[in-house]
């Protein structure tokens, strides 16, 4: 690490030319750069004591340089070892091989993104220092997380977010916000109430509830000690968490319970389109009712979401894995198809075959794709009692005039699933199709320590399906909202903050913002309609000597006059009743303007 150090001090106070290509040239080896040094033209056409110029070859080991080289070894006479640059970089890199592989084992070692980060960062500073990784001309190497520069040489790096990871500001952070009211509105209309809970849990929570042969609890959880030294994992899901605040509390005491919840959950697992390390989800979850009226229930929640947004190609996939009773009937009928095909499997699959046949169906793998495709579907394995209650599943959603088409191959990736399980996916994203998805969980309350407590619910990830609507044209158009007042001169100002106050006190108030900066007028229109205000309170100095305030509309460019009063909350009161009888429809006038 020193000598990491020292180097890039060299780096920074220069150098001759020389030694600075050399020291290059063991910067990049130290981080993994398969860096081929040229000859320099002038070493290259130096003369030798026998009058020929010397060639110097960029060769790799193993290979012997034609040359002098080998007029010495066939006059008997022992090889001197060839310099220059070349011979500098097998120097250097014999020197620096151990000190190489433990600086990747350093940073590839390290947690989770921080190791794959830090190498990362590292090679793209050797990059930019060597020229590499651009042509001459070609813009610098940018942030994936920002799409920022990075930091120059001698600068101070910036930190950025850990990889799969987003930020969300405005104006994006308003459709967030328009979705999670939505879905909060309709989760009230059908009589389900909020609940949060804390961000990680007891580890045993998720590997007794997930199940333990699950690719959640195997691979992508954010397990850690503290200094307690307890085990807490960053909840990978949310239904877990939901029963275990629900034993705690003792909620099921007061009879079935109907609960939604909105925020975030974390998996280590590979970053892609629509898919990140901490992603957000909204869900429900139905407790204590155990008849296919409550699996209805859920679907419909989850397709009235939906609907509102009219999103076209949804569609409702449903399927029943069956209970305790049938599944083992199920469990031979996969091993006994899966066997004789246990060389063709997948890695995983293979592991999971005897523990779990179950997770094979789950398996995205393309090699277990094609015997997924024939392996028995589980409806005809059903008992009677789980088939009775899907055939009443399907007659309760043509009843609601719900579309739904029964897909024998579908199954959820936690193992605590019973009986009913659906998803709803749309075409717009291609591959990564599904939107919502969930099922009848019975036995999770009993397997957490609770009693015998029937159960249902769903989740909808949040980024998912921001991207669907993007994909089917769904983006809603940012309208101009609120006022935005300009304060010209020292009377302007010292009047503008009281009346502001006035303003944001009203409770019919819009969004009311304000510029503490001295502009000239046009640039203050621009920076008020950049903060997204429809019309503009204007206080000048003029116009406040004539008692008056002047009121702009940002769309149809027109303005008027209002009375300043002594009263800010009666100039205020005037001011809103100008603004409310502006057009709802700002968007017509500015384009007819």
């Amino acid at each position: 690490m020193k000598r990491c150090i020292r180097l890039s001090q060299r780096f920074a106070t220069g150098g001759r030319g020389e030694r600075r290509e050399r020291d290059r040239l063991e910067f990049g080896e130290r981080i993994g750069l398969d860096i081929r040094v040229a000859c320099r033209p002038e070493e290259s056409k130096r003369p030798e004591p026998g009058g020929q110029p010397r060639e110097c070859h960029n060769r790799t080991e193993g290979k012997p340089a034609e040359g002098d080289r080998g007029q010495r070894e066939s006059a008997g006479q022992r090889p001197a070892p060839a310099r220059g640059q070349c011979g500098q970089a097998q120097d250097a890199r014999r020197a620096d091989e151990a000190g190489d592989q433990h600086e990747r084992r350093r940073f590839e070692g390290g947690s989770g993104g921080r190791g794959e980060r830090g190498m990362e960062q590292r090679t793209r500073k050797g990059q930019r220092e060597n020229g590499e990784g651009r042509a001459k001309g070609a813009p610098a190497a940018r942030s994936r997380h920002f799409g920022r520069s990075l930091a120059k040489k001698g600068g101070m790096e910036k930190i950025r977010a850990p990889r799969g990871t987003a930020d969300v500001y405005p104006p994006e952070s308003a459709r967030w916000q328009e979705f999670e009211a939505r879905a909060r509105a309709v989760a009230r209309r059908f009589g389900y109430g909020e609940i949060r809970t804390p961000m990680f849990e007891a580890t045993e929570l998720f590997v007794r509830g997930v199940g333990e042969t699950t690719d959640i609890v195997e691979k992508e959880m954010y397990t850690f000690e503290d200094k307690g030294g307890r085990s807490l994992t960053l909840r990978p899901e949310w239904t877990a968490p939901v029963v275990r605040a629900m034993l705690e509390h003792n909620l099921l005491a007061n009879g079935p319970q109907r609960l939604f919840y909105v925020g975030p959950f974390f998996r280590y697992e590979r970053p892609q389109a629509g898919r990140y390390r901490q992603a957000n989800q909204f869900g429900i979850e139905c407790f204590g009712f155990a008849g296919p009226e409550a699996d209805v229930e859920v679907m419909a929640l989850a397709h009235e979401l939906l609907r509102s947004y009219d999103i076209p190609g949804v569609t409702l996939n449903i399927n029943s894995i069956g209970d305790a009773c049938c599944r083992l009937a199920y469990r031979e009928a996969l091993l006994a198809y899966f066997r004789p095909h246990l060389a063709e499997l997948s890695a995983d699959s293979q592991r999971r075959l005897e523990r779990n046949p179950l997770r094979i169906l789950d398996s995205k793998e393309s090699q277990d794709r094609a015997l997924i495709a024939a392996a028995p579907a589980f409806v005809d394995h059903l008992c009677h009692s789980c088939s009775r209650h899907f055939d009443q599943v399907q007659l309760l959603l043509g009843s609601a005039g719900i579309p739904f088409t029964v897909d024998p191959r579908l199954v959820r990736g936690f193992d605590y699933y019973t009986r009913t399980v659906f998803e709803f996916s749309s075409d717009a994203l291609g591959a990564q199709s599904a939107v919502c998805g969930g099922g009848r969980y019975d036995e999770l309350v009993q397997s957490l320590g609770g009693p015998e407590t029937p159960a249902v619910g769903f989740g909808l990830g949040i980024e998912r399906f921001l991207m669907v609507l993007d994909a089917a044209g769904k983006r809603p158009i940012a309208k101009p909202e609120g006022l935005a007042v300009i304060a010209l001169g020292a009377a302007g100002r010292a009047r503008s903050v009281s009346l502001v106050a006035a303003l944001r006190r009203a409770s019919n108030a819009p969004p009311i913002t304000i510029d503490y900066h001295d502009a000239k007028i046009a640039a203050q229109f621009k920076r008020a309609e950049r903060a997204g205000a429809s019309a503009a309170v204007i206080l000048g100095d003029d116009e406040l000597a004539r008692n008056e305030v002047v009121v702009r509309d940002l769309s149809a460019r027109t303005q008027d006059t209002i009375a300043a009063k002594d009263d800010d909350a009666a100039t205020a009161e005037a001011i809103l009743r100008w603004y409310h009888t502006l057009p709802a429809d700002r968007s017509a006038v500015r384009e007819a303007v």
